[in-house]
């Protein structure tokens, strides 16, 4: 992708969990009640949330992201012996209130001020969304939130990409779509979007039919590709 193709973009569309809040935020703040397990701990939870989603949506048997973030949890601490209610609670409430990566606030707030279409668009349920959102202070920052809990499927089936397109009002090949998963990446580009992948990690590609337009480490690498719309 030029940096022309990316400038006649219309809106921006970010993916929410990995992308701007980070998922290892929650384990990490109760590092020293979980101890050594922390890490894996955080990253069974994060493979199980996204399984579920996909097989949910195979299975034809949707249930919201709040519930399958909760059955992901309790899959996780049991493999990792640290079945505690009290804990439980307090890593599910946390994911209401996650930490953005630092560069997040700033770049979304240059994004707005460009006149640019903002929206989340995410497998998410929206009042969790909305909560981490307001907590961060990002939350303004957004034309939509978009989320599938109308749909009853989830991301990558085409249908969830739709969304952003019907509520934004821009075709698809003006939406630039961000995010840290490789197989989101993949299934946004599918689509039609044009797609940013911020891998912070260094994670190779994916091997699926689409790859990203861009590869980023950051949101803020976002900011040079692109120009503020011109003014009417």
């Amino acid at each position: 992708m030029s940096d022309k193709e990316l400038s006649s973009c219309r809106a921006f569309v970010f993916d929410a969990y990995g992308t701007l809040f980070d998922v290892g935020s929650a384990v990490a703040k109760f590092r020293d009640t979980v101890g050594d397990e922390a890490e894996r701990l955080s990253a069974v939870w994060r493979q199980k949330q996204l399984e579920y989603t996909w097989l949910r949506s195979l299975m034809g048997d949707f249930t919201d992201f709040w519930t399958v973030t909760g059955d992901a949890l309790d899959f996780a601490m049991e493999q990792t012996g640290k079945k505690d209610p009290v804990l439980r609670a307090k890593l599910m409430e946390t994911y209401l209130s996650l930490d953005t990566f630092p560069e997040v606030v700033e770049t979304l707030k240059t994004l707005k001020s460009q006149g640019h279409k903002l929206a989340i668009l995410s497998n998410g349920a929206k009042h969790m969304l909305i909560s981490a959102a307001k907590s961060s202070g990002i939350l303004t920052l957004f034309d939509h939130i978009i989320c599938v809990d109308d749909l009853k499927t989830y991301k990558p089936h085409p249908d969830v990409y739709q969304l952003a397109v019907d509520q934004l009002e821009v075709d698809a090949a003006e939406i630039s779509f961000q995010s840290s998963n490789g197989w989101d990446i993949a299934g946004a580009g599918h689509f039609g979007f044009r797609t940013a992948w911020i891998n912070r990690t260094k994670q190779p590609m994916e091997r699926l039919s689409h790859q990203a337009d861009v590869v980023l480490n950051g949101l803020d690498e976002l900011l040079p590709l692109i120009e503020a719309p011109q003014k009417a």
